[in-house]
């Protein structure tokens, strides 16, 4: 047996020898799949204050760039060598202001609305029942609230609680203080991180950049640029369109309430215009919620009225405000939209669902691209195969 003839039988046994491997490898991935998703879990504890930490230094250097600009064009020097610090500065006061601001409006609106929900419980009660009544009597698919039976059930833990009952949620509020304070420095470090990121965008893009060079091949380089300074406009773009139209939304819907004499018209109008940054999903739950603060807390026939109103400011929104600020930036189709905010809410909750817009419209230009290359490839005289089917 000659050695070229062993060598060629060597050879001929190694994709077999390697699929082996990969059988061995994978085994052995999916019987430790517990230990890996513990480790990715301790690992991803780790980073998520500077993952949290990029998304706030990515969204505030929107208005820093903005401001970058406008610095670049004074004339007095020392401003201009130091303005992407003064812009950053600049913006974090101005965010600090809006919060104080917010927070002076929503902080005396909340305890007003306590206090008033405490006062008016027996009416706001007596609405309750009316509400749950009033559907019992529609009778919608079989659909009946036993609230007697909600009744004799609290009734019921009320009776049966113990002091092995009272520990419980004792521990538990210790273990609530503990989250709670691990998510303020969290909280702590991701502000922090933010801050450095802002102020060493250029350096850290250069840094990427250089290293995204070095090891990917010119022509997927380039592709990868491309691709991603389109995804940064549509995130850019989104944000700014969805922070206008919420302000506008949320201002509209928090007129409407007062006239309504709502005494929460303020945080409804608050809580419309922050849940507007989810699309369709976002304004659908907004509503939904409002509709039913006001008719427990005001009736049913008002509650009719708001549900009415607020359907109107949504549809004026959908139809002349939206498409005003976007200018079609998003060309994606309704079903296209929902399919994509289902998969991103369930792959990563509410900023899954906030992000899949810009991400699908991305993904969407890269398939057509793709299409039309591969469209440009074909030869321009159709095939007798094809020709035959339209005859």
């Amino acid at each position: 047996m000659t050695r070229p003839f062993i060598i060629r039988k060597l050879k001929a046994l190694i994709p077999y020898f390697l699929l082996a491997l990969a059988v061995i490898a994978a085994y052995q991935i999916l019987s430790h799949l517990g230990v890996l998703a513990d480790g990715v879990r301790q690992i991803w504890g780790i980073v998520i204050p500077f993952f949290y930490g990029f998304l706030i230094a990515y969204i505030l250097n929107i208005p820093v760039d903005a401001i970058q600009k406008l610095l670049e064009k004074t004339k007095v020097k020392f401003i201009v060598k130091r303005n992407r610090m003064f812009s950053i500065l600049l913006v974090l006061i101005l965010l600090l202001l809006l919060l104080t601001l917010i927070l002076n409006l929503m902080i005396p609106a909340l305890v007003q609305g306590i206090n008033l929900f405490i006062s008016s419980f027996d009416t706001h009660y007596e609405n309750a029942l009316g509400v749950v009544a009033y559907i019992n009597n529609l009778d919608l698919l079989g659909l009946h609230i036993d609230l007697d039976g909600i009744m004799e059930g609290v009734r019921e833990q009320v009776q049966n609680f113990s002091l092995e009952n009272l520990m419980s949620p004792l521990n538990a509020l210790i273990g609530v203080s503990g989250a709670i304070f691990g998510g303020l420095f969290r909280g702590f470090l991701a502000i922090v991180s933010s801050i450095y990121m802002l102020a060493g965008k250029d350096k850290i893009r250069a840094y990427f950049n250089r290293v995204l060079r070095s090891f990917v091949p010119a022509r997927p380089y380039h592709a990868i640029i491309k691709y991603a300074g389109s995804l940064n406009q549509n995130f850019k773009r989104y944000v700014y369109t969805q922070t206008i139209d919420g302000l506008i939304l949320g201002t509209l819907a928090t007129i409407a309430l007062m006239f309504m004499r709502s005494p929460y018209a303020l945080v409804l109008g608050l809580m419309l215009g922050i849940v507007n940054y989810i699309p369709y999903f976002g304004s659908i739950f907004g509503t939904a919620v409002a509709v039913l603060v006001v008719a427990f807390t005001q009736g049913l026939t008002t509650g009719a009225i708001a549900l009415a109103v607020l359907l109107i400011i949504q549809q004026i929104d959908a139809n002349i405000i939206q498409p005003k600020l976007m200018g079609g930036s998003f060309s994606l189709s309704p079903l296209l939209i929902i399919i994509s905010i289902t998969i991103g809410g369930a792959l990563a909750g509410i900023l899954g669902m906030v992000a899949a817009i810009p991400i699908v419209s991305v993904l969407k230009d890269i398939l057509e691209n793709t299409i039309a290359y591969y469209e440009r490839k074909r030869p321009e005289k159709p095939d007798r195969a094809d020709m035959d089917e339209y005859e």
